[in-house]
């Protein structure tokens, strides 16, 4: 049977470290906790830099065994990368669906961000990662969390008219009127950096249907509307036209 170099290097290293081999022996009162019963518990398993580089391997890869095998073994599940990258950020940054919820369920932190303050929760709302999503908000995901432009991830998702993020974000409850650094919302990203077509259309309903305020301004005074007319989008400046009843 082949394996991926992150599941060798695994094999590896859990051998040299003892772990997973049945010829190991039973670990002594060295390598064990006593309870007040005087009764032995053999203690947590203890990372080490192998471990957590065949984990990242196993990410790598793409291999969703040996990540939950490497997490079993003792591999610091929070480790970092050059990046500051953890295991589930760099995942989710290779859109690695099945390998980014093992290490979700195995307890890894959705909203721990990397030095470009991306966490798996944020990148996956930005990018429409939609299964990586959902995973996130059902473990923790923090949904007023910024990004490095101190937007939120509707901002981005809107940005990009993904049509089924922005419809899981705003139900999660991420601020529809949350203002980035920049001084853009969602409804004004959508607009501005949108080119008017059904799926823009979509998303603009969405957010207004939500309780976006078109009346808030860019921080060069415009509104939402009057970046559509500039624009041209004709089918979603009738659309902010008619929700402000103009």
């Amino acid at each position: 049977m082949r394996v991926g170099a992150g599941a060798a290097a695994l094999i590896v290293v859990l051998a040299a470290s003892g772990c997973g081999s049945a010829a190991n022996p039973t670990p002594g009162p060295a390598a064990s906790t006593v309870n007040a019963e005087n009764s032995t518990l053999p203690t947590e398993p203890v990372s080490t830099p192998e471990l957590e580089a065949a984990l990242f391997g196993a990410v790598r890869d793409n291999d969703a065994a040996a990540v939950r095998a490497a997490v079993a073994g003792g591999a610091n599940i929070e480790s970092r990368d050059d990046r500051q990258r953890t295991p589930l950020v760099a995942a989710t940054k290779s859109n690695a669906g099945a390998v980014a919820i093992a290490l979700i369920e195995s307890g890894a932190d959705v909203n721990a961000q990397d030095d470009i303050r991306d966490s798996a929760f944020l990148y996956a709302g930005a990018e429409g990662l939609d299964e990586i999503l959902s995973a996130t908000l059902t473990h923790g995901a923090d949904v007023r969390s910024t990004n490095r432009f101190g937007g939120t991830a509707l901002i981005p998702a809107a940005e990009h008219a993904h049509v089924e993020t922005v419809r899981t974000l705003i139900d999660a409850g991420v601020p529809v009127n949350h203002v980035n650094d920049p001084g853009w919302t969602a409804l004004l990203e959508a607009v501005v950096y949108g080119d008017g077509s059904a799926r823009y259309v979509d998303v603009v309903t969405q957010l207004l249907d939500a309780g976006a305020d078109p009346s808030i301004r860019d921080a060069h005074g415009r509104t939402a509307l009057e970046h559509a007319q500039r624009l041209g989008q004709r089918d979603v400046a009738t659309l902010l036209a008619e929700h402000d009843g103009i």
